[in-house]
């Protein structure tokens, strides 16, 4: 055992894996050991009651019981999620302020935002992905349409007359909507909103005729038959909406292989101590893995997805390149 390190010491700095864990500094295994010594802040850079704040406030409660220490989630919306982001960003790197983000804030605003003041692999380092949360296509009970091949057609037979809603210019559920469009040589009018649910609301008026967005907003309505779902957006069904099929199963030309599920995970500012971000990792997975949480996240639409910050990492930097091809593409611009 390397002089000056302790067994617990060698213990954490073994769960890092090959990657270089015994180049850490003996102080900075001893400082993950201390840690946390006060309260965590995950910042979620949204308005309360979304997907993102729930799913940071179901971390936040496991990570407080696993360290016996406060965890706080502190909602800060604006821009898209980037002012959340940025202030997570300038924040110490020391494992108190982590940011709960998903694919709009590490993935598709930078292609939105020009002059974003911060970079989601440059400005931090990829904690945990804790969960994806599959978008569903859904329509108005008076659109004739049941399959996604009939909606298509429907579509291109009045090429920009039906519209679809999100919750704004540049949101998930607008960049999902111009990706199905792209693959599919379709052409819908897009409607944005201030939020999902507004968009929700005029769908079941009948103001719009179609949806692309996240399960949750969607399925008590589903479930009511107010709405109907046409297909789900992952590469494979989903448990609470098995008779559903995917898009990529459609049969429709331009859609084999298409994925565009909705994601989230906690990153760290930039320069964390390794040690305490394997030791969040574990945590996290722990919890995640845990039935209690599997159950929490399964009645909000959202599928755990436990795996290392390098593949959490890896993702961003697929979705960055993959949803960038898609917004120039689609001449996609806020407000």
């Amino acid at each position: 055992m390397t002089p000056g390190i302790t067994r617990r010491q060698a213990c954490l700095a073994a769960t890092l894996g090959a990657g270089g864990a015994f180049g850490l500094t003996t102080a900075n295994l001893a400082f993950a050991q201390a840690y946390p010594a006060r309260p965590v802040h995950i910042i979620a850079p949204f308005t309360p009651g979304g997907s993102t704040d729930l799913l940071a406030r179901a971390i936040g409660q496991e990570l407080g019981r696993a360290f016996s220490q406060a965890v706080v989630v502190d909602n800060v919306p604006g821009a898209g999620g980037s002012v959340g982001a940025d202030k997570a960003s300038k924040s110490p790197a020391d494992g108190y302020t982590l940011l709960m983000g998903h694919i709009g804030t590490l993935a598709i605003n930078p292609s939105l935002y020009p002059k974003l003041d911060y970079h989601p692999l440059r400005s931090f380092t990829p904690v945990a992905w804790v969960a994806r949360v599959p978008n569903v296509l859904v329509v108005h009970a008076s659109v004739p349409a049941r399959t996604l091949p009939e909606l298509i057609a429907l579509a291109k037979a009045r090429p920009g007359q039906m519209a679809f809603g999100s919750g704004g210019n540049g949101s998930a559920a607008h960049i999902t909507m111009e990706y199905l469009k792209l693959q599919t040589g379709t052409s819908f009018l897009h409607i944005p909103y201030r939020g999902t649910a507004p968009a929700v609301n005029d769908l079941l008026a009948g103001q719009l005729q179609v949806l692309f967005t996240g399960a949750p907003a969607l399925m008590p309505h589903i479930k009511a038959g107010k709405l109907r779902a046409i297909a789900v957006s992952s590469p494979h069904r989903i448990a609470l909406l098995p008779d559903v099929p995917t898009v990529a199963e459609s049969g429709v030309a331009g859609t084999k292989g298409f994925e565009a599920d909705q994601w989230y995970g906690l990153v760290a500012p930039a320069g964390t101590p390794a040690a305490v971000v394997a030791a969040l990792n574990q945590q996290i997975n722990r919890s995640l893995d845990s039935a209690e949480v599997k159950m929490r996240l399964g009645a909000e639409g959202a599928e755990p997805t436990p795996t290392s910050p390098k593949a959490f990492g890896d993702l961003i930097a697929s979705e960055m390149v993959r949803w960038d091809r898609v917004i120039k593409t689609a001449h996609v611009t806020v407000d």
